[in-house]
């Protein structure tokens, strides 16, 4: 199993992919590990180098009980595309990963291509995010939290293999990832003065964790950003409704990559 040793842990990482296309990092949620991204690894990797990996503290990333785990998610995110030698990526988070993603980007825009916020705030905290929190009650632990009704009823088989892929990860006690996206002090509207990094927010219509009225908040601020919404999914429009999520991404690299090869032929 590949690891890389970084930062006082072993982090595990899986590279698919011709290692001279362009990068595509993606960072999984607080119920999911480096499996949660099978459908975009499977689309994705003929074309570019796919990233996937588990933070600390989940799937094989084991780290000592009671550490700081989100605290430590953008500088794990930094030394990992160091020791791969990778210096420019795409990046494409799902919920708690939007901790790591977005804090990256904004350290690391020069490292940044692209920037895909999938069913998260990232942690943005602006009074308009705040105050839509409010107002969401999500029910606990359990499919029905991260997966639209539908899917449920319709796709037994996946909603299984989701379970089980939460289940690989270890006990970690109280991570602090849920009242993590209330804190005032997250990202604000100063931290995104001058952003120029092209991004898409991606959010479920049935989504109840970060409903479309929450991330629509989140875009108001992020200069530039697009918003898509999913009919049909909730938390996880990456796994529910995949073939519309990569479509969405598939849009965004090729627009950045196209541009960037428009504007180094003009130069």
């Amino acid at each position: 199993m590949p690891k890389a040793p970084i930062n006082g842990i072993d982090l595990y990482y899986e590279s698919h992919g011709d290692d001279s296309a362009p990068a595509i990092v993606f960072a999984h949620g607080r119920g999911g590990n480096h499996m949660s991204w099978w459908q975009q690894v499977a689309a994705f990797s003929g074309e570019y180098r796919c990233i996937t990996f588990d933070h600390r503290g989940w799937g094989a990333s084991i780290a000592e009980h009671g550490s700081p785990l989100r605290e430590n998610f953008v500088a794990d995110l930094t030394a990992l595309l160091d020791y791969l030698k990778i210096d420019k990526t795409f990046l494409v988070a799902q919920s708690m990963g939007g901790f790591c993603c977005l804090g990256f980007a904004l350290a690391h825009p020069e490292r940044t291509l692209g920037l895909v916020l999938g069913d998260t705030t990232g942690g943005v905290a602006t009074e308009g995010t705040l105050a839509a929190l409010q107002n969401t009650n999500p029910p606990p632990d359990g499919p029905a939290r991260s997966l639209a009704a539908s899917f449920i009823e319709e796709n037994p088989a996946l909603t299984f293999l989701y379970q089980q892929i939460n289940g690989l990860n270890p006990p970690r006690g109280e991570d602090g990832v849920i009242s993590g996206f209330r804190l005032k002090d997250g990202p604000n509207v100063e931290s995104f003065a001058g952003w120029q990094i092209p991004t898409l927010l991606i959010v479920g219509k049935e989504d109840v964790i970060f409903p479309p009225e929450v991330i629509a908040e989140v875009q108001k601020v992020i200069p530039g950003s697009r918003m898509e919404v999913i009919p049909g999914s909730a938390h996880s429009a990456h796994f529910e409704k995949a073939e519309i999520f990569n479509g969405y991404l598939a849009e965004l690299f090729g627009s950045v990559l196209n541009g960037s090869a428009a504007g180094a032929a003009a130069d």
